[in-house]
């Protein structure tokens, strides 16, 4: 079963006041280059795998999506998707992503965000994915980069002459990596680039499109906090697609 940290009191009111949590996808610095590349919506059928408070749901309604599906395990992600939504043609409903059994060639589009890291039974996510994908359906996601999840103590490093850099130590060795963000003991599984790229390939994916995301000049300069985001990619953004 799949840690679910997101009904964790600390770590829903410390989540509840980021950015991407007040505004929405505007607050999310990569939102622009998922825009860039998600596929057509008006009239398309579409599944959001851990959907938090529904941001992408209302997104691809107001695109002309007809018929939209947000899944969560957090009840109280859930409930604010729910209090925030008056579109009848979004249903939100509570999934465990480590167990889930899709239907067969229903979605165009399957999108998903920051929600894989915390997946261990990734192959069989995958599957199910592209089993509910009609044929030249789209898969989108992003992630944390594995640069980030790589360390299992992650934090700067400091150098002698005062300089900082991420430690890029342990990236080959997956597996389950435990974190102290918002609250203690947040679990994520770190994986390689290249195994997600493989277990999407060997599924029967076609790699449309790979971005390991880092803020613009313009951004920085808008928001001097993504600075430090020019040190290592800490998001990538994979979109994937079933061959027709």
């Amino acid at each position: 079963m799949t840690q679910n940290i997101y009904d964790d009191q600390d770590f829903f009111a410390g989540y509840a006041k980021l950015s991407r949590s007040i505004d929405g996808l505007a607050g999310a610095p990569e939102w622009p280059a998922i825009r860039q590349v998600l596929p057509p919506l008006f009239g398309r059928k579409v599944l959001d795998l851990g959907c938090g408070y529904g941001w992408f749901c209302r997104y691809a309604h107001s695109q002309g999506a007809t018929d939209i599906l947000g899944l969560d395990i957090s009840e109280r992600m859930l409930n604010r998707a729910m209090e925030m939504t008056k579109d009848k043609n979004i249903t939100y409903l509570q999934e465990d992503l480590e167990n889930i059994h899709l239907p067969c060639q229903m979605y165009h589009l399957v999108y998903s965000s920051l929600t894989l890291h915390y997946i261990k039974s990734l192959p069989a996510l995958f599957a199910s994915i592209y089993n509910t994908l009609l044929p030249g359906g789209s898969f989108m996601f992003t992630a944390e980069h594995p640069i980030y999840t790589a360390p299992k103590q992650p934090g700067w490093l400091i150098a002698d002459n005062g300089h900082k850099s991420w430690p890029i130590n342990n990236y080959q060795a997956e597996g389950k990596r435990i974190t102290n963000w918002l609250a203690e003991g947040v679990i994520k599984q770190h994986r390689t680039l290249g195994t997600y790229i493989n277990l999407l390939v060997k599924q029967g994916f076609m790699i449309a499109h790979l971005n390991e995301w880092g803020p613009t000049a313009q951004q920085i300069a808008d928001c001097p906090a993504l600075d430090e985001e020019k040190e290592r990619p800490m998001i990538f953004l994979l979109c994937a697609k079933k061959p027709e």
